[in-house]
């Protein structure tokens, strides 16, 4: 009876002791190192599109610090429909089915382990009009990556924002001046940079007016859309007639970069205002030195602001850079 008794006491301590291990294996790992892929992020999310448009998605890979750690290479998918991606790229092409997709944009790392995932919504866009520009309205430079000052004096008669990116040079106590709220990588910035987003979609797909087929400057245009294939230029004036209607709108597309001359001017008469007045350009606007710029630009990528320019209206550049890169400029909201 004894030795049952014994062997039994025995038997329950063998199989407690591999589970104590197995405790003391599991504390022993602790959590994830530094530099060790733990999340993906992807944006834009959510993200308004009208039908048949496209949007790249950018994927965002961080540890378990949050610190930011290379994702490549992502393969892409889309899950619950919506339109179609490239598996490589992560440019997506909106479907013509009016609908929201949630978390149909899928990325994943090379074993599949993790993924991130943004929600589509598939709409016809509202008409253009400063509303359009949602929270992004109260900024006069809003950028991607990061905003530069090259020297007073520049002074921004309004927020100044930047999401993802934080970087912010020239701006401080007896450098370049902001007079509104400056938010660098925050919730309200990455919002703003959310609701450009829609703006920029909005202006891309409004049907085209006018072909732009020479360089802008000397010339009076009516309200509408006009559309350049490449590069849209102005030296000298561009006068934007209104006709008399204070809600006039003027829509001018360049399909790569918009160019200033040195002392180019945006004139508006009869009515025209700049919160109505919207440049949308498909990588990157240089001002030239002496510009006088009246109106609201959208930017894919980089605004330049090349020197003793003075801008009623907004730079708002999606996934670049805004640069001041010589003194004297100055944006004021309109």
């Amino acid at each position: 009876m004894l030795r049952t008794h014994t062997i039994a006491r025995r038997a329950r301590f063998l199989v407690i002791l591999p589970f104590v291990a197995l405790l003391a294996c599991q504390d022993d790992m602790g959590p994830p190192m530094p530099g060790i892929l733990t999340s993906i992020t992807v944006t834009p999310n959510p993200i308004t599109m009208p039908p048949s448009s496209g949007q790249q998605f950018v994927a965002v890979g961080k540890d378990n610090f949050g610190t930011v750690v290379s994702v490549t290479p992502i393969t892409w998918s889309v899950v619950a429909s919506g339109g179609a991606i490239n598996s490589g790229s992560g440019m997506f092409a909106a479907g013509a089915t009016s609908a929201t997709f949630a978390n149909t944009i899928k990325a994943c790392n090379s074993t599949g382990e993790l993924c991130g995932f943004a929600t589509v919504i598939v709409d016809t866009l509202p008409a253009v009009g400063f509303p359009i520009l949602g929270s992004a309205g109260s900024y006069g430079i809003l950028a991607g990556a990061s905003v530069t000052c090259a020297g007073p004096p520049g002074t921004i008669n309004a927020d100044v924002g930047i999401s993802p990116g934080s970087t912010i040079t020239g701006f401080g106590a007896g450098l370049c001046t902001i007079t509104g709220n400056t938010e660098l990588a925050t919730v309200p910035a990455a919002t703003a940079q959310l609701d450009l987003t829609t703006a920029f979609n909005v202006l891309a797909s409004q049907p085209c007016g006018t072909t732009i087929v020479a360089d802008l400057g000397g010339t009076t245009i009516s309200p509408g859309v006009y559309c350049g294939a490449s590069s849209v230029g102005v030296t000298g004036t561009l006068t934007l007639n209104g006709a008399g209607n204070s809600n006039a709108q003027f829509v001018i597309r360049a399909g790569s970069t918009l160019t200033t001359g040195t002392n180019a001017t945006i004139a508006l008469t009869n009515g025209t205002q700049a919160k109505n007045v919207f440049f949308w350009v498909g990588s990157s606007a240089t001002l030239g030195t002496g510009t006088t710029f009246r109106g609201n630009i959208v930017a894919l990528t980089t605004i330049t602001l090349n020197g003793t320019v003075t801008m009623t209206g907004r730079a708002l550049a999606r996934n670049g850079s805004v640069s001041l890169a010589a003194t004297g400029n100055t944006i004021t909201l309109p």
